[in-house]
């Protein structure tokens, strides 16, 4: 459970740092999985099924502690605090950055059609299992820009540049978790050959808050969240965790999208005959 100044500090910055939030045995277990996923492929496979409707043989959520992470009890409770009593679980991605590993630009991951509002909260989550010590790379944030309404890369053209007022975290013990709102502008720097780390163990988990619909980023999402509810991964406890009403597919839509995506929204709404 978060303090109230928790809170405070997270709807005001955007951002909330957790250290050693995992168990050393529940890293552990993360970490092999992690290798698992990267050394037999499966990664690659489950990047390379992201344009079929049908979910990999095996997916993330297969990985034992991987699924469980996602409604693991301190994140629920956490959830519940910061986007309230319901919402539903996104995506999970999983992977080992190693020293060549590029820096990632300036962006944020809140998921919408057009970038209009922030009506309804979207978290991510970043796993560090074995920390960060300044090598690798470090994460780059930018407080309070998450109230602030644009295009997911609209601050790209600035690379992963130094801006004013950020933040770098570029030391963590492991386990720790970074607790972001998805609209919040954030970065990857890499420091190609500096310091003794050899990988970053790095696990993304996001949810939404229920009330409205959210567009999915991969083609295969409900075979996802089925595989999560025959699972059982929602513990029995959180019910709208894996429910496919609280998402759409925005693929087929996008050209047409942005073929009606033309003046002033709101105009519409107005008689013809007013000016």
């Amino acid at each position: 459970m978060l303090t109230i100044q928790q809170v405070e500090d997270f709807d005001a910055k955007g951002y909330l740092v957790l250290p050693s939030f995992l168990a050393p045995g529940l890293v552990k277990s993360l970490m092999e999985e992690v290798d698992r996923w990267v050394d037999t492929g499966l990664r690659q496979q489950s990047i390379a099924q992201c344009r079929s409707l049908n979910p990999p043989e095996f997916t993330e959520l297969d990985l034992r502690e991987h699924g469980w992470l996602v409604s693991h009890p301190p994140v629920m409770a956490i959830m519940e605090q910061l986007i309230g009593p319901d919402f539903a679980f996104h995506h999970l991605h999983s992977d080992r950055h190693s020293a060549d590993t590029g820096s990632k630009n300036w962006h944020h991951d809140y998921e919408q059609y057009p970038q209009t509002n922030r009506s309804h909260a979207m978290m991510h989550l970043f796993y560090y299992l074995n920390g960060l010590e300044g090598s690798v790379g470090d994460l780059v944030v930018l407080p309070g820009s998450h109230r602030f309404v644009m295009d997911k890369k609209a601050m790209a053209h600035f690379g992963d540049s130094p801006l004013p007022n950020e933040v770098v975290i570029d030391q963590l013990p492991k386990g720790s978790v970074v607790i972001m709102h998805s609209a919040l502008l954030h970065a990857r720097r890499a420091k190609p050959g500096k310091g003794d780390k050899k990988f970053r163990y790095f696990i993304d988990c996001s949810y939404c808050q229920c009330g409205v619909r959210w567009p999915q980023v991969k083609t295969y999402w409900r075979g996802l969240l089925a595989r999560g509810r025959s699972l059982g991964l929602d513990r029995g406890r959180w019910p709208e965790l894996f429910a496919e009403h609280h998402f759409y597919s925005p693929f087929d839509a996008i050209a047409q999208f942005d073929d009606i995506n033309q003046g002033s929204l709101m105009e519409r709404l107005l008689p013809s005959n007013i000016l």
